[in-house]
């Protein structure tokens, strides 16, 4: 996304204190960590210590990040994601899986193809609150993915709110859609996936092509989805303390004057009766976790076949963040089985 031409970033000495700045917070957030029990939870103490550490590091990430003007969180993410082109490559290498550059339909990407023959193609989109991250950042995990589903992952970087708001991004997906149907992949051998934001944009995906059965893929994947942009769920208060995410979410950005109680982009108003088979996995203390909740029932009842996979004691995108943890590898397991299941019945 800072690549782009029409995107301004801060100047490089501008880049160099804020970077500065994040080494700084993330200082502080290990100095606190102390007088915050870190040590406690469901599992032994060492393992406790790494999730907390985890989810006070990306906190406190977050919070310095969504404070900068744009131009400078631009500029900070271009350092994130040239970071990532550096070090994540040999990890995915170890993966045995391949990376490579593309364009589909205008649309910049990574394609991340395993060494097993591929049986199926997932469109993946990333997450980052429809404002941030990259296909880079987004390297290991989606590594993983490729390697449990035995598919090519074409991760795309579609345009992010505030300079394209909503709804650059749907508009940016459904293009790379189309070419890869046009380019003569079937419709039934195409998973939609994503997590966080990413996953709020494949049911705004999924409302423009229900409708249209020649269009609809063979299963959607969701991790931590953003469905629900109205932020009036009680565990957004609850889990706060609990979560990654700053405690002021910000979605005004990417809404730029959408009714956050529109259909098109709270999945909880849409009929999902046309939704194609659904993996949904999510941690217990999120701040979207009832309405996460909501969409595992709306799936029940609008008779969609699906698997919701709650997570006790995990914070918002775990598989993602802490590919280590045997929770993350239970889901990686239990997607790849989803998406072998789905294109086995075709």
């Amino acid at each position: 996304m800072s690549d782009r031409p029409e995107v301004r970033t801060a100047s490089w000495p501008i880049a160099a204190v804020d970077v500065a700045g994040l080494a700084s917070n993330l200082v502080g957030a290990i100095a606190r960590l102390p007088f915050r029990d870190p040590w406690r939870g469901p599992s032994n103490s060492p393992r406790n210590l790494a999730v907390s550490t985890t989810r006070e590091r990306i906190r406190s990430l977050f919070g310095y990040a969504s404070s900068l003007p744009i131009d400078e969180f631009r500029a900070l993410e271009r350092v994130l994601d040239t970071i990532s082109g550096q070090v994540l490559p040999p990890f995915v290498a170890l993966q045995g899986v391949n990376a490579e550059q593309d364009i589909l339909g205008s649309v910049p990407g990574i394609w991340f193809r395993p060494s097993a023959v591929s049986q199926g193609t997932i469109l993946y989109l990333h997450g980052g609150g429809y404002i941030g991250t990259s296909p880079r950042m987004y390297a290991l995990f989606v590594a993983h993915l490729a390697r449990v589903t035995e598919c090519a992952v074409f991760v795309a970087d579609y345009r992010l709110a505030p300079e394209f708001p909503f709804p650059a991004a749907a508009d940016d997906i459904i293009a790379v859609a189309d070419h890869l149907v046009a380019d003569g992949l079937a419709p039934e051998r195409l998973i939609l996936a994503g997590d966080s934001g990413g996953g709020g944009l494949v049911g705004t995906v999924l409302h423009r092509i229900s409708m249209d059965t020649q269009r609809r893929p063979a299963a959607v994947l969701l991790f931590s989805p953003e469905v629900s942009l109205t932020l009036s769920e009680d565990s957004i208060i609850e889990n706060a303390p609990l979560d990654i995410l700053p405690w002021n979410i910000p979605v005004n950005s990417y809404l730029h004057g959408i009714d956050p109680y529109d259909q098109r982009v709270d999945v909880l108003l849409d009929n999902l009766s046309g939704w194609p088979p659904t993996f949904l996995a999510y941690g217990a203390d999120e701040m979207f976790r009832d309405a996460i909740r909501m969409l595992a029932e709306k799936l029940e009842s609008d008779g969609v076949a699906h698997e919701a996979l709650e997570v006790e004691g995990m914070f918002r995108v775990f598989p993602f963040l802490l590919p280590w943890a045997r929770e993350s590898r239970d889901v990686y397991r239990r997607a790849g089985q989803s998406v072998h299941d789905a294109l086995a019945k075709i």
